[in-house]
């Protein structure tokens, strides 16, 4: 009897190792504020869209940079000049090959 004891223990345990080290793979990065200035150009390697979610409460433009995620507010009119622009080189990289 104490043997079953120990394996439903041991199962629990593995079970819940496994569930923990499962959700920290899973994270996502979400922009819960925006950047309060504006991010040089020439720092800028791409962008990604934030939808607003229940988990990612803003919509969001999530620049990559060298120093990594930026997320910046795409009501600015910066921030979408930026994203026409990288659009507009990706384009032209897109035609010469």
């Amino acid at each position: 009897m104490a043997s079953m004891k120990v394996t439903v223990m041991v199962v629990t345990l593995v079970t819940l190792c496994v569930l923990a080290t499962n959700t920290q793979g899973a994270y996502i990065f979400c922009c819960r504020r925006y950047l309060p200035w504006k991010i040089p150009f020439s720092e800028i390697k791409g962008f990604s869209v934030q939808k607003s979610t229940e988990l990612c409460p803003l919509n969001a433009i999530i620049f990559h940079t060298k120093n990594g995620k930026r997320c910046a507010d795409p009501t600015q009119k910066w921030v979408m000049d930026y994203v026409s622009r990288i659009e507009s080189l990706a384009k032209k990289m897109s035609v010469s090959k």
